[in-house]
């Protein structure tokens, strides 16, 4: 069966945001998201983002990551790009990456061409499982051009540091997808730091997260945010392929009602962002 082609008339104005359930991953994978490629492409979307490590899932522990790694340019990769190349939808996927005897937490952004647009790893490490499994990625603004605008790429815990997406809006880029695996009880990140990030470096981001009931499991909250902080389309708990808009006259703007990439004063500051941050008190 072939996957329908992304509607010509639509494919610079929308993306398609998979908040995904918990799902096997190698073959399931890659049949799970023919499906959500296809539903993303009939709804017209250029772009379609997924979680962080989304074919594999998150949490595996270190032993069965090192399992089912890939390099760059393995089997996953092929049958990614074969679905983007079907489907004329961009694809954002992230996999466990097997480089120079260590592990990365990566993503790749293929192209409607089935073409590596750009390859990023994570330089924000988070927790035990995160520093204790992966090497931090040492490139910090990985960007490509996709359906006609600049598509840039961090996962999870980046997005939480300022200064990276700032570092994006300052080399141009309009959108920043983030795949991410946030459980609870730290929803506030979606609702409260995502909007903010966009708000104050005037882009729009695209948190793409997992979902399932556990307690203190993914919490979902996927969004699409504006340049002016407002959401563009949302989801709460629950597999869900949202659609969103992206206006670039929304970007225009907010960069004319609050000038924030403007008014800086890096003379004032810029120094002082390479400071080391303070001994917490149970370190003293």
């Amino acid at each position: 069966m072939s996957l329908p082609k992304a509607t010509t008339g639509y494919r610079e104005r929308f993306i398609a945001c998979w908040q995904a359930g918990r799902r096997p991953a190698g073959r399931g994978f890659v049949a799970r998201l023919r499906d959500v490629v296809a539903e993303a492409a009939q709804a017209g979307a250029a772009l379609l983002v997924t979680p962080e490590l989304s074919a594999t899932g998150y949490q595996l522990g270190r032993g069965r990551t090192r399992q089912v790694a890939e390099p760059a340019d393995g089997p996953l990769r092929d049958a990614v790009s074969a679905l983007a190349q079907a489907s004329g939808v961009s694809i954002v996927y992230g996999w466990p990456e097997a480089a120079d005897g260590v592990l990365y937490n990566s993503v790749h952004l293929i192209d409607a061409t089935g073409r590596v647009a750009a390859h990023y790893r994570k330089t924000h490490l988070y927790g035990e499982f995160d520093a204790g499994t992966f090497a931090a990625g040492s490139d910090p603004v990985v960007q490509a051009r996709i359906g006609g605008r600049t598509v840039g790429l961090v996962i999870c815990y980046d997005v939480e540091f300022p200064e990276l997406v700032r570092a994006h809006a300052l080399a141009g880029t309009e959108l920043l997808a983030v795949p991410t695996a946030l459980t609870r009880p730290w929803e506030f990140v979606a609702r409260t730091l995502v909007p903010a990030r966009a708000f104050e470096s005037q882009l729009f981001i695209a948190y793409v997260n997992w979902t399932d009931t556990e307690p203190d499991g993914y919490c979902g909250l996927s969004r699409l945010v504006g340049p002016d902080g407002l959401p563009l389309a949302e989801a709460a708990g629950g597999e869900a392929v949202l659609i969103g808009r992206l206006d670039p006259a929304a970007l225009a703007a907010a960069r004319r009602a609050t000038p924030y990439l403007l008014d800086r004063r890096p003379d004032l500051y810029g120094a002082l962002t390479d400071r080391q941050a303070p001994a917490s008190r149970e370190s003293s």
